[in-house]
């Protein structure tokens, strides 16, 4: 056994000490040395000081003093200063025991590397005989050190926290300890410290020996022996003392023993639980003990049993821990599980008898929020509707519901979450005056945005459903109306998307007139979120599209009507819009869509204001938080416009290709960057357009719309008003390739004039003397500095002597032949 100076100790725990001892020094006697007496003296002048410093401290000092003993722990252990940590250690475990889990840590870890040398690993699983005699002595040293520890708490928490390290010492060694801690705690006489032991052994023991079994039950069975102290007079008259009311102390007990139960609770047999819960039935005001049991439980075993458990909360005494906290956890159990379905209207009627009797609000809506999934979950809209009208009946007065609205925000996500028919959902009475206690913007914003995120998840089917659409307008109506100056892009990307979800839901059919009613009406509610608009915009095109679908593009008056209706809407509306090429690109799509339905004065209208658009797009553009250059999308857009205006039949006012010459006189007007030659590639598409033009019939055409190959024929004045084109632009990107013969843009001057030569050789009559010489001096220049990619320039060749095989080819044959290859020397 150990010094007998160690055991100077409670005479109550004296036997405890004692066995755990023999059962590791056997009986092997020591003498007491110097060096010992001198570390139990600093123990006990550290822990007089130590119960000092727990006086007057508030809850923030009481944490940061924690902290401040973990640091110095971890300070004291790694500059091996080992007693210096056990006091710190003590001293911490009157505090709280949640940081102990660190020196248990650390002691083993430090036993554990003892094992570990050049020559071998301990295994994972290892057994007491795989470690060394170091490391058992130092595992036996730091125990003997814990049994000198005079107070009972500290010495229990300690060598609770070290548990694990018996696996050195013994194989037993941890089914031994467990009982023998369980027994410790018995002398624990205030019931809170001893529950909250309770749970820290079961805790260390789950970490160390979860399989382990018999002594998580045997702390359960313990505490319920002694859960009767809480009533009695000795901790009656002590609350009393310390000016603590009785409801104010029974909450501190919840989280020990919900983790207790937790502990046995996990892969416990049903005939455990069953038996435990025989056991808590036998207990006398057990309402402590009953909430911690159906917060620990499976909720299956909960659920099945819910009207025994009904019976138990109606024993209960309401004083200390009220019952309708009983049926709110009792409500959390059958949210997750289900009972038997005989009972569910009695199980709901039971608790609601309890609820609605509440009459402070926090109480109440704590607990009703709880049963509201159960009810959503095994009723109809009529029970839930008397729900929401009680809900609303007691948080109304005093406008109590500014106090609640995460709960009532729950609430309203439960409801949802079970009614996916929105039709069935707005029928509910109660529903959206249960929505007009949401008084605070920020809240109501968010309550809209999640029944309109459940819509768009849930709702299959367009709909024209007034009640739907009356009440879905007001939702969203709600969110935009939230926005301002400070609203931030990403919150209106976010409700924008919501909104535009609902407008793409809202189909009337074959009724298009109500169709484009609704649009206007959004339009007038929904004016402050762009991405709405256009959405809107984009409604009614296809809008206009489905009416000629219908009448296979012969419209009648009434029709025709409609659609210049549904053009008007979208001509009005783009100015709107702040973004360039938004507005661009939709006077290019309405003006299609406007010349699909042979609009077609409606249709230049779009064109020529898109035109007129373009001098104002600026050099730089916002693409999702950055600045990037905008001549790409200029560019983008104008080749997209040039395969429209091929089909866009002249006005017979304004003269021959009238849309073609304002395009480019904007395009030599505009400010171009000076390293760039996105203007030349825009003219080389010019030239592409020209082509086509000149051609007897175009590649495509519009239904029921005479492009200009029907109107003029082939006249030779337009014709040659063509070419006269041609020519200007060809003199254009001459011009610049000119201004390109410079050392820094050679390269340039390369890419660019192969392109020339790749244009005219696709889109060009190569049989016109001048145009085939302005070929050949473009593939020279294009080979003339060395800068042309070789690969390139002998794939294109060859192509051009495969065509030449071609009827009506040969010309090919010989121009083939002027076009020499440079090689690089």
């Amino acid at each position: 056994m150990p010094p007998l100076g160690v055991l100077v100790l409670e005479k109550s725990h004296l036997c405890d000490v004692n066995s755990f001892c023999l059962g590791r020094a056997g009986t092997a006697a020591f003498a007491m040395s110097e060096k010992v007496r001198t570390r139990l003296e600093e123990l006990d002048d550290f822990e007089e000081g130590s119960q000092k410093e727990l006086l007057n401290l508030t809850q923030q000092d009481y944490v940061n003093r924690i902290e401040e003993l973990n640091q110095s722990l971890k300070d004291a252990w790694a500059s091996d200063q080992k007693v210096k940590a056990l006091k710190i250690v003590i001293q911490s475990a009157k505090l709280t025991p949640s940081v102990l889990f660190l020196p248990g840590k650390l002691v083993y870890e430090r036993i554990f590397s003892m094992c570990v040398d050049n020559r071998s690993v301990l295994p994972d699983h290892f057994s007491p005989e795989n470690a060394n005699d170091t490391a058992k002595e130092t595992c036996l040293n730091w125990f003997f050190k814990i049994a000198s520890i005079r107070e009972l708490i500290p010495r229990f928490y300690v060598e609770a926290s070290i548990l694990k390290c018996n696996k050195f010492l013994s194989k037993t060694g941890i089914s031994e300890c467990l009982p023998r801690l369980t027994c410790m705690i018995r002398g624990i006489g205030d019931p809170l410290v001893s529950v909250y032991a309770r749970a820290y052994l079961c805790r260390v023991g789950m970490e160390v020996a979860p399989h382990l079994k018999e002594s998580l039950n045997k702390n359960f069975f313990d505490f319920l022996l002694t859960f009767k102290q809480i009533h009695g007079d000795t901790v009656q008259n002590q609350l009393v003392v310390q000016g603590v009311e009785l409801p104010s102390y029974l909450p501190l007990y919840p989280p020990a023993m919900d983790w207790i139960f937790q502990c046995i609770s996990y892969h416990a047999p049903e005939t455990l639980l069953t038996e435990m819960m025989e056991r808590c039935k036998k207990l006398g005001n057990n309402a402590l003990l009953l909430n911690s049991v159906m917060s620990a439980f499976r909720a299956e075993f909960i659920a099945t049993r819910s009207m025994d458990f009904i019976g138990m909360i109606k024993e209960c005494d309401e004083s200390g821990f009220p019952k309708h906290l009983l049926f709110r956890s009792l409500g959390l159990n059958l949210a997750l599980a289900d009972p038997p379905e005989s009972d569910r209207l009695q199980i709901l009627n039971e608790a609601w008898k309890v609820i609605t009797k509440l009459k402070n609000p926090q109480d109440y809506i704590n607990c009703a929020e709880v049963w509201v999934e159960y009810t959503c979950k095994h009723f109809t809209k009529r029970e839930v509707n008397t729900v929401l009208a009680d809900v609303i009946k007691h948080m109304t007065p005093d406008r109590a519901f500014e106090d609640s609205y995460p709960q009532l925000q729950l609430i309203i996500k439960k409801v949802i979450a079970y009614f996916h028919d929105f039709s069935v959902l707005f029928s509910v009475e109660k529903f959206l005056p249960f929505l007009d206690m949401f008084q605070k913007e920020s809240v109501r914003v968010e309550v809209c945005k999640c029944i309109m995120e459940a819509f768009i998840k849930h709702q299959q089917e367009p709909t024209k459903d007034p009640v739907i659409l009356n009440a879905l307008l007001h939702v969203c109506k709600t969110m935009h109306d939230s926005v301002n100056a400070l609203t931030l892009e990403d919150e209106k990307r976010m409700l924008s998307y919501l909104i535009n979800g609902f407008i793409k839901m809202v189909s009337f059919g074959r009724d298009f007139e109500q169709q484009l009613s609704f649009y206007v009406e959004s339009r007038s509610m929904f004016c402050n979120l762009e991405p709405v608009l256009v959405q809107l915009i984009h409604s009614v095109n296809r809008l206009a599209m489905e009416t000629r679908k219908v009448m296979k593009g012969n419209h009648s008056r009434k029709t025709a009507a409609f659609v210049r209706a549904c053009v008007a809407y979208c001509f009005i509306t783009i100015p709107s819009l702040t973004g360039i090429f938004t507005r661009l690109n939709l006077y290019l799509h309405s003006g299609q869509v406007a010349l699909a339905n042979q609009c077609l004065s409606q249709a230049d209208a779009f064109f020529k204001a898109a035109i007129s658009l373009i001098p104002e797009v600026p050099k730089m553009i916002n693409i999702e938080g950055k600045m990037r250059p905008s001549e790409s999308f200029l560019l983008e857009f104008l080749c997209n416009f040039f395969s429209t205006l091929l089909i866009v039949p002249d006005h017979p006012e304004r003269g021959v290709l009238f849309l073609v010459r304002e395009l480019l006189n904007v395009i030599q007007d505009y400010t171009w960057e000076d390293n760039s030659d996105e203007k030349i590639r825009i003219y080389t598409c010019v030239l592409h357009l020209l082509s086509a033009m000149s051609q007897e019939t175009y590649l495509y055409h519009i239904d029921k719309v005479d492009s200009n190959d029907s109107l003029y024929g082939g006249d030779s004045k337009f014709l040659a008003e063509n070419n006269k084109l041609c020519e200007t632009v060809m003199a254009q990107i001459l011009e610049h390739l000119k201004t390109l013969a410079k050392d820094e843009a050679l390269k340039r001057q390369s890419s660019l004039g192969l392109s020339f030569f790749n244009s005219i050789l696709a889109h060009g009559d190569l049989r016109n003397n001048k145009l085939n010489q302005l070929s050949v001096n473009l593939w020279h220049l294009a080979q003339r500095h060395g800068c042309a990619d070789t690969r390139t320039m002998v794939k294109t060749l060859e192509y051009i002597k495969k065509r030449s095989k071609q009827p009506d080819m040969t010309h090919l044959t010989e121009l083939a032949l002027r076009l020499p290859l440079q090689t690089r020397t």
